[in-house]
This record gives structure tokens, sequence and C-alpha cells, in this order.
């Protein structure tokens, strides 16, 4: 890690807003800096003082009411709604003759446009909640482009894989198939921890050319056992499950080399 890429994080790492894999290469940069070690220590001190007690003021009582009392009175959009009925005659009767056979009139019609309203209020608030399959699409795309962007492809280089394997004891609840295709133009270059659908995952690189290829591994079948292949924010994405194990694979590689990928993966009998 960059000394500048430390400095951006420096913030968020302390306020424990990092995901794991970014935590653990910051203390790594850290170990090893003696200017991000000052600014650490600074930016926690001040965040110790400004988490003291002394330094919050709470309002009076009295001054919070008075506040709430000089404040114009707001109208939720439920209450604004139903007196627009009610001076549209939905609720009351006009002058006159016709008054009271308005209200019998509109009546119906008043409850059968709040019964709409309603439905589709609730229908909209459903279509607006993205499925778990969604949400972790969208969790791996970003998870992907993390990794680019801050240059954290791994935690461990190596081309061997039986330097990546061992390298995950203790730091994962499960032991990740870790195989090689340099020999099929898919080499492995290492591995890192991530941290995807609430729980720390396995992640092997590897490369087709100059093309990245990040697969996810971690326990689980929630998936089918054909790979699954979309495509999201110009990147190709599979995913499937086998032996007890979740697989994604995220690349911007081409539909055809991914789909190479997944067949030598799927072919050997570690995975």
């Amino acid at each position: 890690m960059e000394h500048e890429q430390a400095i951006e994080l420096l913030p968020g790492y302390i306020d424990e807003e990092l995901s794991l894999s970014e935590s653990l290469e910051f203390e790594r940069h850290l170990a090893g800096c003696a200017l991000c070690k000052q600014a650490y220590e600074q930016q926690r001190q001040v965040s110790a003082q400004l988490r003291q007690a002394d330094l919050h003021w709470e309002a009076p009582p009295e001054l919070a009411q008075r506040i709430r009392a000089a404040l114009p009175g707001r109208r939720s959009p439920w209450q604004r709604f139903t007196e627009w009925l009610a001076g549209s005659g939905a609720f009351g009767g006009g002058a006159g003759q016709g008054g009271a056979g308005a209200r019998l009139g509109w009546a119906p019609a008043g409850a059968m446009v709040l019964s709409l309203v309603a439905l589709t209020w609730s229908a909209g608030l459903y279509l607006s909640i993205p499925s778990a399959n969604t949400r972790l699409t969208q969790e791996l795309v970003d998870s992907h482009v993390r990794s680019l962007q801050f240059d954290h492809l791994y935690d461990v280089v190596s081309t061997d894989r039986h330097t990546v394997k061992p390298w995950f004891d203790g730091k994962l609840d499960f032991a990740p198939p870790v195989v090689d295709f340099a020999q099929e133009g898919y080499p492995l270059v290492g591995g890192r921890l991530d941290y995807l659908n609430g729980r720390a995952v396995a992640v092997m690189v590897y490369r087709y050319k100059l093309h990245p290829i990040n697969l996810y591994v971690w326990p689980g079948n929630d998936a089918g056992a054909t790979p699954h292949v979309i495509e999201r924010q110009g990147y190709h994405l599979a995913n499937w499950s086998a032996a007890g194990m979740n697989y994604w694979v995220v690349t911007d590689a081409g539909d055809a080399e991914l789909n190479g990928f997944i067949t030598n993966l799927r072919a050997h009998p570690a995975s």
C-alpha cells in the first residue's frame, strides 16, 4: 500500500469503516511507516478527546420546548391528501340542496382512492427493496473494483498453490480449494481475505493475460450446480455451488475467457 493511500484510509480505519482486507493491508503499512504511525496517533487522540463527556453540552428541556413551540406545524402527506379530498367534496357536501347527496355520492369514491393510494405505496416499497442476490452481486462488483483501485488484489503473492492454500489456515473457519491453471492460460497469482454476505470469504486471484480474475469461495449451497453468468457494470460474473461451497467469479475478461476458466475449475477434483 502506498503512503498516500494509507493517509486516505486512516479516518476510515479509526472509525472502523474499512473492510477486513483493507484493515489488514493498512495495519501492515502502518507497522513500517513512521509518518503514518504519527498521523494515526494524532487522529486517534483527537477522536478520543471528542468522545469525552465534558465536551458535550445538553440543552435544557425548556429550550427544547421553546424551539418546538416556535416551529410551524407540519402536516404529513396523508393529512394533506385527506384535506384535499375533503375540500373537493369527497368527505363534505357542497352548499345548498346537493350537500347531503354529494357526501353520499363521493364517499365510496374517496374510499376507493384511499385504498388505491395505500396499495400503490405498499407495492412501491416492496419493489424498491433489492433482493438478497442483487445485494450480493453488487457487493461482489464493489469488492472487485475496490481491489483494483487500491492495488490490493492479494494479501499473499504466489503462483504456488502450496504457498497460497496454507496461508488461509487459521484465518478462516474452512479450507478453500486452491488450484492452478497456468498450463491452461489462467495462472494463480495469489490470494486474500474479504468480507461478503455477512462473513469472511477466501479470494483466489488468477489472471488471463492482463485481465485479473477474482474467485470468491465460502461454505454453502446457495446456488445451483450449473454456473449462471451475468453482466454488471461492464464486468462478467458467474456463480454456482459444488461440494458444499459457493463459488463466485468476477472479471473484466470476455464470456469465452470466463467460461474457459469455469470449465477448468469445475473439472478439477478439488472444486
